[in-house]
């Protein structure tokens, strides 16, 4: 029988794994043997994960994104590869919706038994990592900075709420991009980095406008408004899925550069980045081996 890792964060989201575990142990444990690790506290996830021996064949992440993005940097930094499955338990879990993972626990660790593999692209953030978007701007700080008591009542919908509650405080943020031989600099408002099908529960894309696996982030700039006119445009283009709108930047690479960022905060997976005064983002393509529940 193989060996399953499985790390489990009882503070994600509402905390059901408390109530869960036994029956995502019992579904796994039909086809591995599985060690268990509760993670205590931020960072536990990473440093359990970058110390894993050879001897384990699969990973399992139990949690939020924000374990998620954990896990994945501790792998990063391990020498040996493995599969890595996921159980979302957070409150967004926007990476796993884009990849049609259950939100059934159990649902989600028998669908992990099938062993269907895809390739997926990783983030590289200076030296650290994300698995599916690097933002800065509004609405980005409601993913740290909302109590997780509000993002359990309301969910999505908190992190809207966080965003919008500090509207008449939001100020331009003058950044310089570089991507391959296109410079973009001007004032912005918001901004993401991304590998996945939305962000924040605010920008959703088309199932056509995203690969999870091409090599290639999407990247979404909100350019500072001039009226308020302006931002409610913005924000019903946002709302709409009209990337063509004035004001707003589209683009495909696999690499940009950002500078003048050295007050800006950043967030990753929706963890809190301080800021830097310039950052090198590259995709790492098909940098893990994700377990996905096989296509009906």
């Amino acid at each position: 029988m193989k060996n399953l890792f499985l790390i489990a964060n009882p503070s994600s989201g509402t905390g059901k794994i408390k109530t869960q575990l036994f029956n995502v142990v019992n579904a796994l444990s039909k086809e591995y043997r599985v060690t268990i690790h509760i993670t205590c506290c931020r960072g536990d996830a990473t440093r359990q994960a970058a110390s894993l021996s050879s001897s384990f064949d699969i990973i399992v992440v139990c949690g939020g994104d924000g374990t998620l993005n954990e896990v994945i940097t501790g792998l990063m930094q391990n020498k040996n590869h493995y599969n890595l499955g996921y159980i979302p338990s957070g409150t967004l879990n926007e990476w796993s919706s884009g990849l049609k993972i259950s939100k059934n626990m159990k649902k989600a660790a028998e669908d992990i038994l099938k062993n269907n593999i895809i390739p997926l692209d990783i983030g590289k953030f200076s030296n650290k990592y994300f698995s599916y978007t690097a933002s800065f701007g509004a609405f980005t700080e409601a993913s740290y900075s909302a109590p997780q008591d509000i993002k359990n009542a309301l969910g999505k919908l908190a992190y809207f709420l966080e965003g919008v509650k500090t509207l008449e405080n939001i100020r331009p943020i003058h950044l310089k991009f570089t991507c391959n031989d296109t410079v973009i600099e001007d004032d912005f408002i918001f901004g993401t980095i991304s590998n996945s099908m939305s962000v924040g529960g605010v920008v959703h894309y088309d199932e056509t406008v995203v690969e999870l696996s091409d090599g290639l982030f999407e990247v979404l700039l909100l350019h500072y408004p001039k009226n308020l006119n302006d931002f409610n445009n913005l924000i019903s283009a946002i709302l709409t899925r009209d990337l063509n709108k004035n004001g707003i930047t589209f683009l495909q690479t696999s690499k940009i550069t950002v500078q003048d960022a050295g007050n800006v905060e950043w967030t990753l997976d929706g963890e809190y980045v301080p800021p830097q005064d310039t950052i090198n983002i590259k995709n790492l393509h098909r940098a893990i081996n994700f377990i996905v529940p096989p296509k009906k």
